[in-house]
């Protein structure tokens, strides 16, 4: 009988786990502290989502974002909201226009954050908008929680390190079509990912692609590409600082992964994560 009440909880889980209250989406112009630059090129027929502590442009037929952009301040580099894991599909999106749980089960691919859950993690609301589908797309594990995770809390250590704001563009290369898709309503796995992060203070920015294969290990500066080639990838348009400087392919900013770790249990002392 304990055995069968504990698995009745397990199956309960999800449902308690992804219920949450969902707000509409902001005017995208309330989203213009999280685009510094102004906001990338969109796609005629694609909706961009303005969050409040990101925005999106939400590639409907491919049922992935093709793009999520947002800042982070040093203030909010170390949040200590604890991660909620609450996955749930979008519902200012269309249903079959739309990324659903039920597409990522058993597929063997990762629910993969762009703007990421640690990145949101300095508010609830925030935080929880972080897990909508619309923000997700399928990721290998070696890749999700390998190498792009690693460029995750590397910027997450510039910010903080650095005490100065970056903007971070996220997103996915694929051809509707012909990339694999899983699930039910088809959403498209990405061929790769990419990421561009620019350093508000000084203009520097660069740009990394992400095969979403296997593992890459973690040299980042071996998946360094220019902003350029990304652009040409995409068919996106990526505002950086008029009088900035893209840094080279060999050079990369400084982190201390072992001094954000301590810090971040010394910020978030008492909290659970």
């Amino acid at each position: 009988m304990k055995k069968l009440f504990a698995a009745l909880l397990l199956l309960a889980a999800p449902s308690i786990a992804y219920a949450w209250d969902q707000t509409p989406p902001q005017p995208v112009q309330a989203c213009a502290a999280q685009v510094p630059f102004g906001l990338p090129s969109a796609k005629p027929g694609m909706p961009v989502e303005c969050r409040h502590a990101y925005v999106l442009e939400h590639d409907n037929a491919a049922r992935i974002p093709v793009w999520v952009a947002y800042t982070l301040t040093p203030q909010h580099a170390i949040g200590c909201v604890p991660r909620s894991n609450a996955f749930v599909a979008d519902a200012a999106l269309p249903k079959g226009q739309r990324s659903e749980l039920a597409d990522y089960a058993h597929s063997g691919y990762d629910i993969g954050h762009l703007a990421n859950d640690a990145d949101m993690s300095w508010d609830n609301t925030v935080e929880l908008e972080s897990f909508l589908l619309s923000n997700m797309s399928p990721q290998t594990p070696a890749v999700n929680r390998g190498a792009w995770k690693l460029l995750e809390t590397a910027a997450r250590g510039w910010v903080f390190q650095k005490n100065q704001t970056f903007t971070v563009y996220a997103g996915n290369i694929y051809t509707v079509g012909q990339s694999k898709t899983i699930g039910p309503d088809n959403v498209v796995v990405p061929d790769s990912l990419y990421k561009i992060v620019i350093d508000d203070v000084t203009g520097e920015y660069a740009g990394w692609v992400f095969p979403n294969a296997g593992n890459l290990g973690n040299d980042l500066t071996k998946l360094r590409v220019s902003i350029a080639n990304i652009q040409q990838a995409t068919g996106t348009t990526f505002p950086v600082p008029a009088k900035g400087r893209e840094l080279a392919a060999n050079e990369q900013w400084a982190v201390d992964f072992g001094a954000l770790t301590a810090s971040k249990r010394s910020i978030c002392k008492g909290s659970t994560d």
